[in-house]
């Protein structure tokens, strides 16, 4: 059985240090869909990967932190907020809940609900 709280440890240590990208790279799958408050979802990795490095280059973050971390099984939701500004200039406090299913050690889907 894959080691789902460890990894999830992981993954926000990688983003906390601001290695983004390449904690991508290391825990999403191949096929991996996403989507935010539904509107949307961006199907496999390469699609997500563009989404990922828009944010990483036009959006200045200034800090992250995380609260709860709440495991079922395979699905996980992990509370954030992030404190960023746009690329339009507006700086935002933006608190969300990502729900993520794993799977081999990789996240499979991850849904982000935010305001």
């Amino acid at each position: 059985m894959t080691d789902i709280r460890g990894n999830i440890h992981q993954l926000i240590q990688g983003i906390l240090a601001g290695r983004i990208l390449e904690t991508f790279e290391r825990f999403y799958d191949d096929e991996v869909v996403m989507s935010e408050n539904w509107i949307e979802e961006r199907i496999g990795k390469a699609t997500n990967r563009k989404s990922e490095e828009f944010f990483v280059n036009n959006f200045k973050l200034h800090s992250v932190t995380f609260g709860k971390v709440i495991i079922e099984g395979e699905q996980a939701a992990i509370e954030s907020s992030w404190d960023m500004t746009f690329p339009d200039g507006n700086r935002v406090l933006q608190h969300q809940v990502s729900i993520q299913t794993w799977k081999d050690g990789k996240i499979v889907r991850e849904d982000f609900y935010h305001g």
